[in-house]
């Protein structure tokens, strides 16, 4: 039973940091260089136009796999929950917690994928800023929420909580 844990723990955490050192990757590398390594062709699209397509080719085929990231740390989870045995009310209090900040991210990744990016891929060049603006700030929330909840579960596992 304890190498059971044992795998479901490297799981759930080495996909937890997967998927938040990508988000921080992309938000804080990637992201901010595009502009400059795409500057403004005089006989082309504007820089503002070739961000936006780099943007599209990076992100093209990522749902999927991203998905499948979110449902082995749900599946992780629950199989942490059954594995824990008898826990105090604070290690509770902590995987409820965990469990909201997924959630949240849950929903906001597929906000992004069925919702916004349709949205984006079919805008006109001047909705653009504005689409892009929300879509950044809805990453920085969705890496602060999977942050902290990865930070909650490293709190959870900390011996004066269980």
């Amino acid at each position: 039973m304890e190498t059971l844990l044992i795998m479901t723990i490297l799981l759930h955490v080495g996909v937890s940091a997967l998927w938040l050192g990508s988000m921080a990757y992309s938000l804080f590398v990637v992201a901010p260089k595009l502009p400059r390594m795409l500057a403004t062709d005089p006989d082309g699209p504007t820089a503002a136009q070739r961000v936006e397509e780099a943007q599209r080719v990076l992100a093209h085929g990522n749902r999927w796999p991203v998905v499948g990231l979110i449902g082995v740390l749900w599946g992780s989870g629950l199989g942490l929950v059954l594995l824990a045995g008898e826990r105090p009310a604070g290690w509770w209090a902590l995987v409820a917690a965990k469990a909201v900040l997924l959630a949240a991210a849950t929903g906001l990744f597929w906000w992004v994928s069925w919702r916004g990016w349709p949205r984006r891929v079919f805008a006109l060049p001047a909705e653009l800023p504005g689409l892009a603006c929300r879509f950044r700030r809805v990453a920085l929330l969705m890496l602060a929420l999977v942050a902290t909840a990865f930070t909650l579960g490293i709190v959870a596992a900390h011996p004066a909580v269980t």
